[in-house]
């Protein structure tokens, strides 16, 4: 898809048009100026109930006497009342619309049409974030691949001249995101039997050719074991797959020297929970359990297309979590890469055992700060469902820079607390702590676990568990938290 951002008058146009219209009878200027050209056929339309504005409608109108070929008339609503979510929704209404029709190329007026509290970039940037969601599909494994049956090629976001710039910021910032969605889901959509662990690393090789700016280094289990990476290892030692850990470094700071920013995903491109075996219902979702890993691939790809002049590193923790007889035991204790000891009491809790040894690997960076993201625990999605992401971190600072970062990309998050109280649910007669605390905040707990490996440096962390896929009809990973952590370093540029 094509997207331009042009400053052209209404009357001056031929083709298709997107215009706005609200409940009420209440028409945008374009659809004012174009109820003008038209002898007021709009507004009889309207008079007719045959268009009543309400939101996401959408009615397709061929106006001869207006000199265009097709006018997709978009229900926004109460006027002053259009959210974020209610505006994506009615884009993804009218590119259905539009879908349906031989119309290679549309002018969207709908600039003109105000989010609550947001300005044109936004409506701008939503729209193409939108768009491209529209059109992604995932058939790489079919015989028969999907028919999109659209002729639509370009869209054109007309604006004033005195807007266009940052019309064109928006395009641009918005097309890096929805490539950076669109990886982050094509990597969690792939199934296990090709994504594993070196599929992961490959993908990381293969993003360093996008760039002289990357650098990518790949350690083996042999590398993770002279490091002392034990617990990371035990997860993986019911595999056959071995763990990769894969470090993308991203370097375009001004000062070379300047520290980087560290992105860690929990990649287990397979859970089956080990000796703690889940259960068969819905395990084959268990291939999402690498979200935290294809979102950081998600946005090193977004930064590869922005070129923003920061350091970022990102690690993509590759590992399988399976049973065999070689697999991990509940009631073994391991010893850490931080010297600190584990007892498990459960093998299903793994991810924490992969990232905390991960965590202390990244120490060697001298992070400016470390951000994993991880579908950590279910206690998370019965916490906060599929809408929120969870946040933790002892940082005041980060944690409201992240806040802030997820209400501005509209990729909701929710802070949750850590205190000193929930490690006491962590401890261990036998080790210095234990891989669960309980049933009671159990999110939280798997938070307070991994602070205890990130006393060295500025941390977060981001439980995606409820936000990294759906379930059901629209089966399939979301791209989540691609928008946020990259709207969060567009932020730290600023």
């Amino acid at each position: 898809m094509k997207y331009t951002v042009k400053n052209t008058a209404l009357s001056a146009l031929t083709g298709n048009v997107i215009v706005g219209v609200f409940e009420e009878g209440k028409l945008s200027p374009a659809a004012q100026a174009l109820d003008q050209l038209s002898q007021g056929a709009i507004s009889q339309l309207i008079n007719a109930g045959d268009v009543k504005g309400k939101q996401g409608e959408v009615v397709t109108l061929r106006l001869p006497s207006a000199n265009l070929e097709r006018i997709f008339v978009v229900g926004c609503g109460k006027q002053g009342e259009l959210n974020v979510r209610q505006y994506k929704q009615l884009i993804k209404s009218v590119i259905q619309a539009v879908k349906a029709t031989s119309a290679a190329q549309v002018h969207n007026f709908l600039t003109e049409v105000q989010i609550n509290e947001r300005d044109l970039y936004w409506n701008v940037r939503f729209a193409v974030e939108s768009i491209a969601e529209s059109f992604y599909q995932f058939d790489q494994f079919k015989s028969k691949k999907s028919d999109q049956n659209t002729a639509l090629q370009e869209m054109v976001f007309v604006v004033d001249s005195a807007q266009q710039t940052e019309a064109e910021k928006a395009v641009q910032q918005g097309q890096a995101i929805a490539l950076g969605v669109r990886c982050a889901k094509d990597v969690a959509n792939c199934p296990p039997n090709v994504c594993n662990p070196a599929y992961l690393a490959e993908q990381a090789k293969e993003l360093a050719e996008k760039s002289p700016h990357f650098k990518v280094n790949v350690l083996g289990e042999k590398e993770m074991a002279e490091l002392g990476m034990n617990a990371y290892l035990a997860v993986s030692q019911g595999s056959q797959n071995e763990a990769q850990l894969s470090i993308i470094e991203y370097r375009n700071h001004p000062n070379p020297q300047a520290k980087p920013i560290v992105l860690v995903g929990k990649g287990l491109t397979f859970d089956a929970g080990g000796i703690s075996l889940k259960p068969a219902d819905s395990m084959d979702e268990m291939k999402y359990d690498m979200g935290g890993a294809a979102s950081v691939y998600g946005v090193m790809n977004a930064l590869a297309e922005l070129q923003l002049p920061l350091n970022v590193i990102g690690v993509l923790a590759g590992c399988e979590n399976l049973p065999d007889g070689n697999a991990y035991r509940p009631g073994d204790i391991l010893t850490t890469m931080s010297g600190l000891t584990v007892e498990v009491l459960n093998t299903d809790a793994e991810g924490r055992l992969v990232l905390c040894d991960t965590l202390t690997y990244v120490e060697r960076f001298e992070p400016e700060l470390v951000i994993d993201i991880a579908t950590l625990t279910g206690a998370c999605v019965v916490a906060l469902g599929q809408h929120n992401s969870g946040l933790m971190s002892p940082n005041d600072r980060l944690a409201e820079q992240l806040l802030n970062a997820a209400q501005q990309s509209a990729d909701k998050a929710w802070r949750l607390p850590l205190s000193e109280e929930y490690q006491e649910q962590l401890k261990s007669p036998f080790a210095d702590l234990a891989n669960i605390g309980g049933r009671w905040g159990g999110a939280i707990t798997a938070g307070e676990f991994l602070s205890n490996f990130t006393k060295n440096y500025t941390w977060a962390h981001l439980d995606i568990a409820g936000t990294a896929w759906l379930q059901g009809a629209n089966k399939g990973a979301t791209g989540r938290p691609v928008n946020l952590l990259t709207q969060f370093l567009i932020d730290q540029v600023k």
